[in-house]
């Protein structure tokens, strides 16, 4: 038996990211797919949306309509109130804040200390003629609510579509 043979093989353990090779192969699909078409795939996903550990920075929202408002809810964990700003101009609504996060952690044999800074832009085409002078909103458990009444034409406003 040839002398390589007879040794033992040498394993190196690592540190098991399965998520690593998905990441790599899809960005190299939308490299591949903007090559082809000259154009993005995935216009859903605004890539300034992404840092580079994969967090989104842009807040999720969900825009619906109630009677008489439309509603516009915003997360935005790790916020107080006096870090976000809300304005509303024709018929979009922006979310505009900044976290800043400093920690500090000082014991016998033992120091951390981790800052964390991020900002967001974010802004939401309103569906209807909205009352901007009359919005109203609230900050409570990283949960942003804003509440804006429709104008009284936006509210009688119906369409009636013929069925063929």
């Amino acid at each position: 038996m040839p002398e390589k043979a007879k040794q033992k093989e040498t394993k190196v353990l690592a540190p098991r990211r399965p998520f690593m090779d998905l990441t790599r192969w899809d960005s190299e699909m939308d490299r591949m797919m903007e090559d082809f078409f000259g154009r993005s795939m995935r216009p859903w996903w605004p890539a300034q949306w992404l840092r580079g550990d994969g967090e989104i920075t842009a807040p999720v929202v969900d825009v619906y309509e109630e009677k008489d408002e439309v509603v516009v809810k915003a997360e935005l964990p790790g916020l107080d109130k006096k870090d976000i700003e809300v304005n509303i101009s024709d018929s979009e609504l922006t979310l505009k804040g900044q976290k800043k996060k400093e920690e500090e952690i000082e014991k016998e044999n033992y120091y951390r200390r981790e800052r964390s800074y991020g900002a967001f832009l974010r802004s939401v085409e309103l569906p209807t003629d909205v009352q901007a002078d009359k919005v109203k909103a609230s900050f409570k458990n990283g949960v942003l609510e804003v509440r804006v009444p429709k104008t009284e034409e936006a509210k009688t406003k119906t369409t009636k579509v013929q069925i063929d």
